[in-house]
């Protein structure tokens, strides 16, 4: 016996919910791809100094949008299913993989506050080790250093940080952009820290968005689904 009334409402909002949901996980995913593959960040991320490779935490975030990409859609599938089907059993399961969805979007949202910092941190780190190494006798290395700072240089359009060495400095002016007036009174806009800043925070922010969206959708899903349960079992009962 199917649902009447109110419960059948809760029924065909939850599908409708469920197919936002879904929705939302293809933009999540295309996102997280789009992120991945951008090519300021993966010019930058692929680059290697030595036996030392770029800093990789950013990257950790984005394997984990992706797959909680792909898992909404599965989700999301399963609770459209489940909502026409009248499915007990189906959107029990379907509650279920919310909750632990949820739990772990918590966890991650906790592990990209505590590391958001971190992500530009440790790329400036990478920008300041290279470019002292343009400077030793090692012409090899040096050279080396020089292909990493030019590539940060190309991508971010910047040249140079206040909190290099004066030498340091004037060899990087060899492999700025053409036409950047380094040492000029915007000195400040063209230095490549706070354009790492900008770079990292910017896509941080817009992941930051797209978890709060989804928590909200998922909030109310899992009212929604425990609503549903129950106006089916006393359905079923009568």
């Amino acid at each position: 016996m199917g649902v009447e009334g109110c419960t059948k409402c809760i029924k065909y909002l939850l599908f409708v919910f469920n197919f936002v949901f879904w929705l939302a996980g293809g933009v999540i995913l295309g996102v997280a791809l789009w992120l991945r593959h951008d090519p300021k960040t993966s010019n930058l991320l692929y680059l290697e100094l030595g036996d030392r490779a770029a800093p990789n935490t950013f990257y950790v975030g984005i394997y984990i949008l992706i797959a909680v990409g792909a898992v909404m859609m599965f989700v999301g599938f399963l609770g459209c299913y489940g909502a026409i089907q009248e499915s007990q059993c189906l959107l029990a399961t379907f509650f279920a993989c919310l909750v632990i969805l949820f739990a772990c979007e918590v966890a991650a949202g906790i592990w990209g506050f505590v590391n958001k910092d971190q992500v530009a941190k440790d790329m400036k780190q990478f920008y300041d080790q290279a470019a002292q190494q343009t400077i030793v006798d090692d012409e090899d290395a040096a050279n080396k250093a020089k292909a990493v700072v030019k590539t940060f240089h190309q991508t971010l359009n910047c040249c140079g940080s206040s909190t290099l060495s004066a030498l340091t400095n004037t060899v990087l002016r060899t492999v700025c952009p053409e036409g950047l007036n380094y040492g000029g009174p915007n000195l400040h806009k063209e230095e490549c820290h706070p354009r790492i800043d900008e770079l990292f925070s910017q896509k941080l922010y817009l992941i930051g968005i797209a978890a709060i969206v989804v928590a909200v959708i998922m909030i109310f899903e899992m009212i929604l689904s425990m609503v549903l349960c129950c106006g089916i079992r006393n359905s079923s009962v009568y």
